[in-house]
């Protein structure tokens, strides 16, 4: 009899688990996990803060109760305080009473999926109680009860998870304002030609934007409030929303198997690490990144299924390749649309890759329509092979398939000129007779 042991259970975990029961229903899989609840989807924190969801226990698409009944072990709120990978086993005890004795637990094979944690950074008083952070179901129960009184906030940080909780505050009348280390938001996802459209609506919404500015010190006030102090000023609010970013929960396992230095665990195509025995998928875990053919760490729950998924198909033998990722993303801000998928200029040149970009912006139907909206497409391409890398699309229409078609495109390693020659549809109400993805390859191409 084969025993399993899973570390951690988000969305890699719940989706190892089920796979694994699915292709070895007679195997033994134990799951261990620090919370009381599983597959929180945290993407919707900010539109719980702003009321957009009918039901909060809808969040979850899997509960420990549904593991369990497929045929696993559960270990709720149990930590794992030792993992002894070469000798295959591992120590745990309750959360709730962390002077017990560990017990222990032998197994065949480990898989890990410890996700990632809020990065914390070492700033005086960020223990503050004003000070929260936005990952888990507890993190958002906070941030919903906090958000039912407060009149201000401070969101540090303007990925997705900073940019959508600022929305979501400056449309429930909460005085909000937005911090970052870079000059503009999204900075790491969008080019300035789309961010420039960020900053405008968030500034039409009365979001004040403390951009460049690196935040400093806490400081809390006897009014109960919270001044958060930046390179450039202060900024005093009822409640402050850490986002600045995602770590792996790999500590357990350093030295025992190969990671990059941010501590993400290197797998190969298969999810297999360095040492036998030895899985790791989702935000622990590295990706293949398609766009530049090398190991990456790109902590997305789209990531983390599919790669939890093929955990199932290759524990007992190398069955299923990863076919990589694109990094491919989507967000609503106000009315517009965002999307993406690959390298925009920035990630390409942080990655020391030489890129070309070509940008259209044109109406995404015909004028002859009642309406109309323009979309902003910009398309990164290798000048020497022609190849895709990277797409990025922003309007007030909905644009977000154009990422998938990007994403698909890179995957299948087409040039510029082979997606300017796609068979894309052509209908009035969706778009023009070339549609906004073709006809910005079809520049590219003219242009290269």
């Amino acid at each position: 009899m084969t025993t399993v042991a899973i570390v951690g259970c988000t969305h890699a975990g719940t989706f190892a688990a089920t796979s694994i029961l699915a292709e070895h229903p007679d195997w033994t899989v134990h799951v261990f996990e620090r919370n009381g609840t599983l597959s929180f989807l945290s993407c919707g924190i900010a539109l719980w803060v702003g009321d957009h969801v009918s039901d909060p226990k809808k969040m979850f698409y899997s509960s420990p109760e549904q593991l369990a009944q497929a045929g696993a072990t559960m270990h709720m709120r149990t930590d794992v305080t030792s993992v002894d990978v070469a000798g295959k086993t591992l120590a745990y005890r309750p959360v709730d009473d962390p002077s017990a004795e560990p017990e222990t637990l032998a197994f065949d094979k480990l898989v890990v999926t410890t996700g990632s944690r809020p990065v914390v950074p070492p700033i005086p008083g960020i223990d503050s109680p004003h000070v929260l952070l936005c990952k888990n179901w507890d993190h958002a129960i906070a941030i919903k009860s906090k958000a039912k009184e407060a009149k201000s906030a401070v969101v540090i940080g303007s990925g997705y998870i900073g940019a959508e909780i600022a929305e979501q505050f400056s449309l429930t009348g909460v005085k909000t304002t937005l911090v970052d280390g870079l000059d503009r938001p999204l900075a790491n996802n969008f080019d300035k030609q789309i961010t420039d459209q960020v900053a405008a609506a968030f500034e039409e919404h009365g979001v004040t934007l403390a951009l460049g500015q690196k935040v400093t010190a806490f400081r809390d006030n006897d009014d109960d409030t919270v001044t958060v102090v930046t390179e450039k000023g202060e900024y005093t609010a009822e409640m402050a929303i850490l986002a600045v970013g995602f770590l792996p929960n790999t500590d357990l396992f350093k030295g025992q198997v190969d990671m990059l230095p941010n501590g993400a665990i290197v797998v190969d195509d298969y999810m297999r690490a360095s040492a036998p025995d030895v899985y790791a998928c989702g935000d622990s875990a590295t990706v293949f990144y398609n766009p530049t053919g090398k190991h990456d760490y790109i902590p997305l729950a789209t990531n983390a299924v599919r790669q939890g998924l093929l955990v199932g198909r290759n524990i007992d033998k190398p069955t299923v390749k990863y076919l990589g990722t694109q990094a491919t993303s989507a967000v609503q801000l106000y009315d517009l649309s965002l999307a993406a998928s690959g390298l925009a200029k920035a990630g390409a040149e942080r990655r020391g890759l030489t890129v070309h970009e070509t940008e259209l912006t044109e109406d995404y139907r015909p004028d002859f329509m009642l309406t109309t909206t323009p979309v902003t497409s910009i398309l990164t391409w290798d000048p020497e092979t022609r190849e895709v890398k990277g797409g990025q699309f922003c309007s007030k229409a909905d644009i977000s398939g154009a990422a998938n078609v990007i994403s698909m495109a890179i995957q299948a390693k087409f040039t510029i000129d082979q997606l300017a020659n796609v068979d894309f549809l052509f209908q009035p109400n969706f778009d023009k007779p070339v549609y906004y993805v073709g006809a910005v390859a079809m520049k590219a191409a003219a242009e290269a």
